[in-house]
């Protein structure tokens, strides 16, 4: 670093010198012009002046009398010297220094008498310099000869001598003031920088990871890019290093627990060389606009959490809709965008559809007909034949796309997400025999009689049945599935290994409970915040914290929950002033009338309660309607004494899951919906029947009076099963039962199925053969 110091000081101080010399001697060139310029004014003027009296002398001969006006100039240093020369160029008279006089040059005075006008001439004789002013002189208008006047020059060279001298003065001040303020700025803001980087990474290399580390990179805002792949690092290491640790522990106490990068080596075992295909409605980057930049965000989803680990295994292709305002702007020609932009891993392949396709595809079928379909809610679906269309193409859109993204892949894996693509699993395993395509329902499948509804039920259990793996939540949707085929299709199923075999494919009908990231090690880094630090913002104060946390949707039974707190502050008075509820109910699908509804019927059973028990420094309810990250979550789950999650119908719930793994410090109290899938796995909640008004008021009351040591018991059991199957447990199941499952060639020409018109009770309707 001293050497790099000293050739720094050194580049500097030549750097200022060369700078220096060349604009003092550009600016001396454009003096010494200017000084020059106007000693040819001055003496062209004193010549003039003189013109008139030497050219009377001339016309009466009077030699002597030019003699004398030159002495008498002389004597008042007017000039140097005076020369009269006649028309031929030969010298008349003349005063002065007579060496001078002599080495004279005519070619001025030829140029006067010739041109009749002023000529002058720079010169020097010896260390004399001088200026030679010749000025033409007539009679009778006759050239007659002509008048010079020798002017001394030397004081030029002098200021220019004077001007190199103060130049290197100025240029010792500046080389001392420049160094000195270099040496300081490298000293600050260079070497105290690198010095804590080194000092960061000397720690990191120890080993101390987060003892001591400050991650803060506000000091290095002159290395920005090196300071951001810094923090990437040290992220990166504190992660590897506390996975390493977590692994350790889990080995000592004998524990088997999924992680990350256990994740990681089981994929990359079981597919081998295989490509993993994700296909979701949702992306998991998107990038928008704040401001004057475009920003990649990341939407809220833990399927990033479970399913990104195992692209980046196997440089996978996540199939999402572009649905970032920025998205097109910062993909390549082919749709195309590394991720993660910090460290791009596996890529993602951007779909774009148009805004009627969307509103017909997402909002009227999936959201308008499928979503209320599936969960019973007693909200009428509704189903469109235009919605359906529109639901068709965005398949094959995806559809295509996937496949265009196969091609050249041999044996890929196709993973699909959700109810917003049933068709596509039997599109993909069309054109690709050879693909092992699973796709994953996130949300329950009510039974038989209930998906009669829907007028195309025939179309999405065929889509359905072309993946290799279907998988729901818990069994009883799995069987509620299998009964709708039996009831809709001709086919063969088996209950007892839970499958259904149709034209000599055969679908495997599997629960596998997704679930939430949490930390193996189970030890406590967090403290439960006061409830007072979080409502000071809405002006109240309370003792207990009562939390609900959704979208606002009416299968989350937002209405009815208010309606049972409100009945346990009218059973017990006690916990009036005491206790409040907090409803975080984040917007949702806006466009859909009926949600429009529930969030009018929400705000207003929120200010009928209010109103009803409120007082001056205290509200029973405060309903937040808006979307809070991932970080203001958790710190009102760390907050709160009873998270109450009182779905009506849900697939799993992970709010119920979320609210374990953030409580770290092994206190607080669930309610749990009997209707849920999470009661299934989480015994040690309060189960309750949403429906049961006074049966869910009792319960929050239950919670809210429960001794501690019992809540610990009770949240102690439900961590520990939500460590064991983890969300990673849960993409390491899907995917290797899918790696473990016999691919077979569908029939039909060339070993691919091909779609034919079949005729039901219920009309005409597309089936594959």
């Amino acid at each position: 670093m001293r050497s790099f110091r000293l050739r720094l000081i050194l580049a500097l101080i030549a750097g200022i010198t060369v700078v220096s010399v060349a604009s003092t001697y550009f600016e001396m060139l454009a003096r010494k012009h200017v000084l020059r310029h106007e000693l040819e004014v001055r003496t062209g003027w004193l010549g003039t002046s003189l013109q008139p009296y030497v050219e009377h002398a001339l016309t009466a001969g009077i030699t002597p009398e030019i003699e004398a006006l030159a002495s008498e100039l002389r004597s008042h240093q007017e000039a140097l010297g005076l020369a009269f020369f006649d028309s031929h160029g030969n010298l008349v008279a003349s005063d002065g220094p007579s060496d001078l006089i002599r080495s004279l040059p005519l070619d001025p005075v030829k140029t006067a008498i010739k041109r009749g006008t002023n000529a002058g001439a720079f010169g020097r004789t010896g260390t004399q310099q001088w200026l030679a002013e010749a000025i033409p002189l007539h009679i009778n208008r006759q050239p007659a000869g002509a008048l010079v006047l020798l002017e001394d020059s030397s004081y030029i060279r002098s200021e220019a001598s004077s001007v190199w001298r103060q130049t290197f003065w100025h240029i010792a001040a500046s080389v001392l003031l420049i160094v000195g303020v270099t040496f300081l700025m490298v000293r600050w803001f260079l070497m105290r920088p690198i010095t804590k980087l080194a000092e960061r990474l000397r720690l990191l290399r120890m080993g101390h990871i987060g003892d001591g580390i400050d991650h803060r990179t506000e000091d290095l805002a002159l290395f920005t890019p090196l300071a951001r792949e810094m923090k990437t690092i040290t992220e990166s290491l504190m992660k590897a290093r506390a996975a390493a640790a977590a692994e350790a522990r889990l080995r000592e106490m004998g524990e088997n627990v999924w992680t990350a990068e256990r994740l990681t080596v089981h994929v990359r075992e079981r597919i081998g060389s295989s490509r993993l295909f994700v296909v979701s409605n949702r992306e998991p980057y998107m990038h928008v606009r704040q401001g004057r930049e475009t920003v990649c965000v990341v939407p809220p989803s833990g399927l990033v959490t479970a399913i990104e680990p195992v692209l980046r295994a196997c440089d996978g292709v996540w199939v999402a809709l572009g649905s970032g305002s920025e998205d097109r702007y910062t993909v390549d020609e082919k749709d195309h965008l590394r991720v993660p932009p910090d460290d791009p891993r596996y890529t993602l392949r951007r779909v774009w559809i148009s805004a009627e396709e969307e509103s017909a595809y997402y909002d009227g079928f999936a959201n308008e007909g499928l979503w209320p379909l599936c969960h019973i809610a007693h909200t009428r679906p509704i189903f469109r034949a235009s919605d359906w269309a529109a639901y068709q193409r965005v398949n094959h859109k995806f559809a295509q796309a996937v496949l265009q993204e196969m091609e050249d892949c041999p044996n890929p894996i196709v993973f699909v997400q959700d109810y917003h693509f049933a068709l596509l699993p039997r599109i993909i395993k069309s054109a690709r025999p050879d693909a092992r395509v699973a796709i994953f329902w996130h949300i329950p499948w009510p039974n038989s009689e209930s998906f009669g509804i829907c007028p195309w039920q025939a179309e999405l259990l065929e889509g359905l049945l072309g993946a290799d793996l279907i998988g729901f939540h818990i069994p009883l949707f799995c069987n509620n599935f299998l009964d709708t085929v039996d009831h809709v299709l001709e086919s063969r199923t088996d209950r007892e290994h839970m499958t259904a075999r149709r034209h000599g494919h055969t679908t495997t009908i599997r629960p596998y409970p997704v679930s939430v990231d949490i930390d193996p090690a189970g030890i406590a880094v967090h403290t439960r915040s006061a409830p007072d630090e979080l409502l000071r913002d809405f002006g109240v104060r309370a003792e207990c914290l009562v939390l609900g946390v959704d979208r606002m949707d009416y299968t989350k039974g937002i209405v009815e929950r208010l309606m049972a707190f409100e009945r346990m502050l009218e059973e017990h008075p006690y916990h009036r002033e005491r206790v409040t509820m907090v409803q975080i109910a984040a917007p949702s699908r806006t466009r859909i009338p009926a949600y429009v509804d529930l969030r009018r019927q929400v705000e207003a059973t929120t200010e009928r309660i209010n109103a009803r028990f409120g007082t001056p420094n205290w509200r029973p309810v405060i309903l937040i309607q808006r979307q809070c990250n991932h970080e203001e979550v958790t710190r009102w789950y760390r907050a709160s004494d009873v998270c109450l999650v009182t779905s009506l119908h849900d697939g799993m719930n992970l709010v119920a899951k979320e609210y374990l793994a953030s409580r770290d410090d092994g206190d607080g109290m669930l309610v749990l919906s009997k209707f849920t899938g999470a009661a299934v796995e989480l015994r040690d909640a309060l189960i309750v029947n949403p429906y049961d008004i006074d049966g869910v008021a009792e319960a929050i009351y239950r919670a809210l009076e429960m001794p501690a040591a019992e809540r610990r018991i009770r949240m102690q059991r439900m961590r520990r099963q939500l460590m064991e199957h983890n969300v990673y447990r849960w993409a390491a199941t899907v995917l290797g039962d899918l790696s473990d499952l016999r691919i077979e060639v569908l029939e039909g020409a060339g070993g691919r199925a091909e779609p034919q018109l079949v005729h039901s009770k219920e009309g005409p309707h597309r089936k594959w053969a």
